[in-house]
């Protein structure tokens, strides 16, 4: 599954808006509320889906 079906499954009802910006250098960040909660550029790695979902539930209280 791919990391914005993820997000639009786990947050259907909580989802405002969804922005895909295509990069280039194999960047992947994944920003929620203007708070950074993935940056393959970081850790070097691409995300577990769960590592993208959990950040998010917390910002949300879920």
């Amino acid at each position: 599954m791919r990391a914005a079906d993820a997000l639009l499954e786990a947050f259907e009802h909580q989802i405002e808006a969804l922005t895909l910006i295509p990069s280039k250098g194999g960047v992947f960040e994944v920003v929620a509320d203007g708070t950074l909660v993935y940056s393959k550029k970081e850790t070097g790695r691409h995300a577990d889906l769960e590592e993208v979902v959990e950040p998010i539930r917390e910002l949300l209280g879920r």
